[in-house]
């Protein structure tokens, strides 16, 4: 959008209808950002090779449903945002209620489970690389959703940053559950979640920088 167009836009009044961008615009760069980061998990890591009995459980669908759930919501997060003066007060209901019925499904699966078992839930036996790994297959769909983010007028710099982060993380959380061994919804709520948090983070810290305009 050009300064002169968001200028006309908003001096036309304060209840000016704002327009999200089309959905054909930001389709292609998406999917080629998704292909990207789906060649980077094969390359890197590969499908799990017990795949096809992973998919007769039901924990394999919830870490595999919440992961694009949260990618959905945060990318119409980062549309959002993409707009000048859109209204956002619904943006933290959106994304948190995959996470609040995610953590539910945890603490249900905690306290059912025996005492000595709980530190295998949570841990697993890829903890220390999960949430380096997600980050790192994020970062086609980050780059792509950030380029499209800049080609708009987004005002709140930092949060659309981070809405595109979330979005990318979450995406390349549901890629690497084709990949990743561990089914716990105990080891998704925190590890899953920290892995996502890193492109957020890194969005929100250089959203000022690469989507001003």
């Amino acid at each position: 959008m050009k300064t002169d167009e968001l200028i006309a836009m908003l001096a036309s009044g304060p209840d000016v209808a704002v327009a999200a961008p089309p959905w054909r615009r930001t389709l292609w760069p998406l999917l080629a950002g998704l292909a990207a980061s789906m060649a980077i998990m094969l390359a890197m890591l590969g499908l799990r090779p017990d795949l096809a009995q992973a998919e007769r459980q039901q924990a394999f669908w919830l870490k595999l449903l919440f992961s694009v759930a949260l990618a959905a919501v945060s990318w119409l997060a980062a549309r959002r945002l993409a707009a000048p003066g859109a209204r956002i007060n619904t943006l933290p209901l959106w994304i948190g209620t995959p996470l609040l019925l995610l953590w539910c499904v945890a603490a249900a699966t905690l306290l059912g489970a025996a005492p000595e078992s709980r530190a295998s839930l949570f841990w697993g036996s890829t903890w220390r690389v999960c949430p380096t790994l997600i980050a790192l297959i994020s970062l086609p769909m980050f780059a792509a959703a950030l380029h499209l983010m800049r080609g708009l007028a987004p005002t709140r710099l930092r949060l659309a940053g981070a809405a595109a982060g979330l979005a990318a993380g979450a995406a390349a959380a549901a890629l690497y559950c084709l990949h990743c061994p561990e089914m716990s919804a105990v080891f998704v709520g925190f590890w899953y979640v920290a892995g996502m948090l890193i492109p957020t983070a890194l969005g929100a810290l250089i959203g000022p920088r690469v989507l001003a305009w």
